[in-house]
């Protein structure tokens, strides 16, 4: 049952022994929205299996206990934050719980007791409208947790809308917080060689499509599927899929800048639907997504470029075609 701000900290508040459980590889968004709770409600927050680099900075930061792989049947009640499939879990089972979170499809909220769901740019807006409904103080703590979520989760902002900025204003205000502050704590984070090996080791593996000057890049990596996405996009590419395979499992992550998206490319239910197709999970944010799927690789992510492909192809009203990399650089000296 889907539950408003007001109804959803009143349904909280009947229960002990909460559980706040992020997904696995837990983000700022996830890690800094199950803090706010905690501290407003009380409870432990849980990591189903460890967590990124700046949510690591971010835990070590604010002192905030979270406990590795819990248990849920050793709590009272469960809070999933910030996760929309079970995979995200890594399938463990569930049974008295709820579901606060903001992706554009949420398939964990069907069997959940109740849950608070919007689309909004990051799951730490929804929790300060919770912690508004309460009158519940926002601290230092809480503060900077709160806006490195919102940072993150929106791309440093290139995905953020006037609500977005509304908020950010708010929990300043309350909490103290300069806004220097969360930009200095998530300079400090340690950048980690072996991602940036892949990285590099992605980018020479680039597969290259061109709809108008729309750029769709694919490429495949042993680990941080989810950076490495990002990082296609930084350095030049408007769509981007990457894969990850472990065992028979295959992970593709997906982004996409704003102009993309305004073209029509929506990336949540784009993984959705191809996921559906192999009786995998997916889903997220119209420019940020991924699926869990057991299917070769190479012909997911040849799917997930076709697909986008014609999405553009429809709304630009241009033609496609593959584009090795090598064939660009060459038209580019040429011009």
């Amino acid at each position: 049952m889907q539950v408003d701000e007001a109804e959803f900290i009143n349904r909280l508040l009947d229960y002990r022994n909460i559980l706040y459980l992020c997904h696995r590889n837990a983000d700022p968004d996830a890690i800094s929205s199950a803090f706010a709770l905690s501290e407003a409600v009380g409870g432990t927050v849980g990591l189903v299996d460890g967590c990124n680099r700046v949510a690591s900075v971010l835990i070590e930061r604010l002192g905030i206990e979270a406990v590795d792989k819990p248990d849920p049947a050793n709590y009272g009640f469960v809070v999933v934050v910030d996760t929309s499939t079970k995979a995200q879990l890594n399938d463990i089972e569930l049974t008295n719980y709820c579901v606060i979170d903001h992706h554009t499809t949420t398939a964990l909220t069907e069997n959940a007791e109740f849950y608070l769901h919007r689309n909004a740019t990051s799951t730490v807006e929804i929790v300060y409208d919770v912690l508004k409904a309460m009158e519940a103080p926002i601290n230092r703590r809480v503060g900077i947790g709160m806006l490195t979520g919102i940072v993150t989760d929106t791309g440093h902002f290139k995905h953020a809308s006037a609500e977005t900025f509304s908020t950010v204003a708010k929990i300043i205000e309350a909490s103290g917080v300069e806004y220097g502050e969360v930009l200095d704590l998530m300079a400090s984070t340690p950048q980690d060689i072996s991602m940036r090996i892949a990285i590099l080791k992605a980018a020479s593996r680039i597969e290259l499509d061109r709809v108008h000057d729309m750029l769709i890049a694919s490429s495949y990596v042993s680990s941080f599927g989810g950076s490495v996405s990002s990082t296609l996009i930084n350095i030049g590419a408007d769509i981007s899929f990457v894969g990850t395979a472990k065992g028979e499992s295959v992970r593709i992550s997906a982004r996409a800048k704003r102009e993309a998206v305004n073209a029509g490319v929506n990336l949540g239910q784009l993984m959705e639907n191809i996921s559906n197709e192999y009786n995998g999970t997916g889903g997220g944010h119209s420019g940020a997504a991924g699926i869990d799927v057991i299917a070769d690789m190479g012909e997911v992510l040849q799917k997930c470029r076709e697909r986008t492909k014609k999405i553009l192809e429809v709304s630009l009203g241009a033609s496609s075609k593959d584009l090795p990399l090598e064939d660009e650089i060459e038209e580019s000296e040429d011009e």
